[in-house]
């Protein structure tokens, strides 16, 4: 590893002794001119990592930005789109609704709004991870841990929506129509400008709905997205802004849980990809509202305060049939059932209030930052039982189980009556989540080539109430998470940097005595190198990483039946867990009009007995995308296309309808062998106005598993599908 580190950052030293014609002269350090960037990358200061409003170059960790020229030209529509096609990161989807996001082995379970910290209900069973990408101007992604900031810092990344402002003095925006497979069509518009002459108050707002089909049967879709901002500079100095966003997702005949991996008879199924385990009657609706507010105020050239006040309101109202056991193959029916009825409501507020700004000292500036947070979040969940019975269709006389041996092979849709819901909610989840954090960093200009920045947060986080398998106690107070960074400048194009911070991390995770596990406590180091070609055009990093943690859960073989109400997922807390590992990125235009982001992750994850740790996630990652305006008689006409590899996975498990000579299951190991998807668009402007895009997903309609293993069953990904889109800007 360490050759390869070395000669990684051998390669990108040498590109430093390239001709000056192969790259523009930079700025001198210090220089407030704004260069030339490519539409893949950004100039403005994120505050992601830091808080302290540093560039991409300049934060000493990986940092990938997916800007809005990106999301556009890949035709990504939900936070889920954005995370899967960002560096070094990979999903599980659990579900028609629910998603899980990994980077560098572990969850990313800190997310941001506008570097507010949000909180998401788990795998983002309110359609958090289905969130419409239409109201953010770009997605930050951070890799490591991000404790500074967020507060429980996991060591995978940290996930930044940046929303779209309102900062237009003049009429503008778009409106987009499209098509696609499954009958989808989708209607957008993004408008913009000022309410007074002289553009000191100013509005936007952003709308979109989609309808359609999925390639699983019987599903069918429905979403309205409305965003809403109002800007206005009180003073030249004084910037108050207050929005809100509204998503309303109802999908029809959604599944819950996935399809079986076995016959009773212990062989494996190989079912359609179209294969539903819904029925006519089930649906999960999600609403995701979001309110904010912020003042900021300017303190003469060099300081500033910004005061944000953030409300996320989350539900879900959900009538679903979970399918499991194994299928029959002589009558082609499933074992076993449970009918579902909940509604329920997460709502977080938050306030948070930063002061940063630059002073000098020794003759030289420097910068600091200083913030404090205070959330609480309160999240309810009601359940509408269904009565036990076997008697179907009279549902209702005697309680012994809920229905068994549903026909399911070759069904569109299950046959499964929908049952008489109770009236009489039952609380099977009510928890307080109370978070407060103080925190300061201090960037300091050493000398010319060299910035250290120090810092920590003083955070407290608990959680109070309780969930179905009992009560959810636990949490720490007063926890010191350090952070510090350094960056050396060795020519103006390439910065050599490192970082380390603190791993802390509560979890809901229980053994399989029911008992929770201790909070996730250990370590993270970075180093890299970063540099820019063509005026800052192009942008390079490389990174090598190692984490060290304590209490990692990691799955603890099958469920655990809880009486009253569903299985239980065990865990074992794994000591000594290490992750390590490296990424290489490219982003920008090394020619104009050729945008591009290529980008190859790897790491290796194991526990102190070398066992592998999350093995269901791919240890090797290569994505490639790019488009290229022709020119010529050609010129109007945008190319482009992406790769995207993923190595093996696989989870281990036992196969419960074979057994050894103990009378125990047999092992069975659930294995994803690495796959590539290709994508495909091209843009033509009829217009200098008007645009039309058409993609192509999965080119060659790769037959892969989207999840493995996850309560004995597994999801296949989406295949071949396409949009057409017309774009019309004024």
């Amino acid at each position: 590893m360490k050759f390869k580190f070395a000669l990684m950052l051998g390669s990108a030293y040498a590109l430093s002794a390239m001709p000056a014609m192969a790259q523009a002269p930079a700025e001198e350090p210090g220089s407030d001119e704004i260069v030339v960037t490519g539409k893949y990358t950004i100039d403005n200061k994120i505050d992601t990592a830091t808080g302290l409003g540093l560039s991409v170059q300049e934060t000493p960790q990986s940092v990938s930005i997916m800007t809005s020229q990106r999301i556009l030209d890949q035709n990504l529509i939900s936070v889920k789109d954005v995370i899967v096609n960002s560096v070094g990161v990979s999903a599980n989807e659990v579900d028609d609704v629910r998603n899980s996001f990994f980077a560098r082995g572990f969850e990313i379970r800190n997310t941001q709004v506008d570097g507010v910290p949000a909180a998401w209900t788990l795998a983002g069973g309110n359609g958090e991870t289905s969130i419409d990408v239409s109201i953010y101007e770009r997605v930050e992604i951070v890799r490591g841990a991000t404790g500074l900031l967020s507060g429980a810092g996991d060591p995978s990344a940290s996930v930044n929506l940046v929303r779209k402002h309102a900062d237009a003095t003049e009429l503008t925006g778009y409106a987009s129509a499209s098509i696609g497979s499954w009958n989808t069509w989708r209607l957008s518009a993004d408008v913009s400008g000022a309410l007074t002459s002289d553009g000191r108050v100013r509005a936007r707002a952003v709308g979109r709905y989609e309808e359609g089909d999925f390639y699983m049967d019987i599903q069918h879709r429905k979403k309205w997205v409305l965003y809403g901002v109002i800007e206005a500079d009180l003073t030249d100095s004084t910037l108050v802004r207050a929005g809100i966003s509204h998503q309303d997702t109802k999908p029809k005949g959604a599944s819950w849980g996935a399809l079986p991996t076995f016959y009773t008879d212990g062989t494996l199924t190989d079912l359609p990809r179209s294969q539903a385990t819904a029925a006519d009657w089930t649906y999960w609706n999600s609403t995701n509202q979001n309110i904010f507010a912020t003042v900021r105020q300017g303190f003469g050239d060099r300081w500033n305060l910004t005061v944000n006040y953030n409300r996320l309101r989350n539900t879900g109202d959900t009538q679903l049939l979970y399918m499991y056991g194994g299928v029959d193959k002589a009558t082609g029916t499933l074992e076993s059932s449970n009918p579902y009825k909940s509604k329920g409501v997460s709502t977080q507020n938050s306030i948070d209030a930063q002061l940063k700004g630059e002073f000098t000292l020794f003759g030289r500036d420097h910068e600091v930052v200083l913030g404090a947070l205070y959330s609480e979040l309160k999240r309810h969940t009601d359940n509408f039982v269904a009565p036990y019975t076997e008697n179907n269709p009279a549902w209702g006389t005697g309680l012994n189980s809920w229905a068994t041996n549903t026909p399911f092979i070759g069904q569109k849709g299950l046959p499964f009556p929908e049952p008489v819901w109770g009236t009489t909610p039952v609380r099977n989840e009510q928890e307080r989540i109370e978070q407060t954090g103080y925190y300061g960093a201090l960037r300091m200009n050493v000398a010319d080539p060299l910035k250290i920045i120090v810092g920590g947060r003083l955070a407290s986080w608990n959680q109070k109430g309780f969930a179905w398998s009992g009560t959810s106690d636990y949490g720490d107070d007063n926890v010191f998470i350090p952070y510090v960074g350094a960056l050396y400048d060795i020519t103006p194009n390439h910065r050599v940097y490192a970082s380390y911070t603190k791993i802390f991390q509560p979890q809901n995770l229980r053994d399989r005595n029911l008992n929770l596990l201790d909070p996730l406590d250990g370590n993270a180091y970075e180093i890299g190198l970063k540099s820019s070609f063509f005026n800052d055009a192009l942008q390079t990093s490389v990174a090598l990483f190692r984490i060290e943690q304590d209490n990692v859960g990691i799955t603890d073989g099958e469920p655990i039946a809880v009486p009253g109400t569903n299985p239980v997922q065990p865990y074992r807390a794994a000591q000594g867990v290490t992750s390590k590992g490296f990424e290489v990125e490219v982003t920008g235009q090394p020619l104009e009009g050729w945008n591009v982001n290529a980008s190859y992750s790897q790491f290796k994850a194991e526990d102190a007995n070398n066992v592998a740790a999350n093995p269901d996630q791919p240890r090797k990652l290569l994505k490639i995308f790019t488009t290229y305006d022709l020119p010529g008689f050609l010129e109007g006409l945008t190319v482009g296309g992406g790769v995207n590899y993923r190595s093996k996975s696989y989870s281990d498990g036992t196969n419960p309808y074979l057994f050894d000579a103990d009378g125990d299951p047999v092992p069975f190991r659930f294995q994803q062998k690495g796959y590539t998807l290709v994508s495909l668009m091209a843009r033509y402007s009829v217009t200098e106005q008007l645009q039309i895009q058409g993609n192509l997903e999965n080119l060659f309609d790769k037959k892969y598993y989207s999840q493995t293993g996850s309560f004995s069953q597994y999801r296949y990904g989406a295949p071949r599908n396409f949009t057409v889109s017309a774009n019309y800007k004024f």
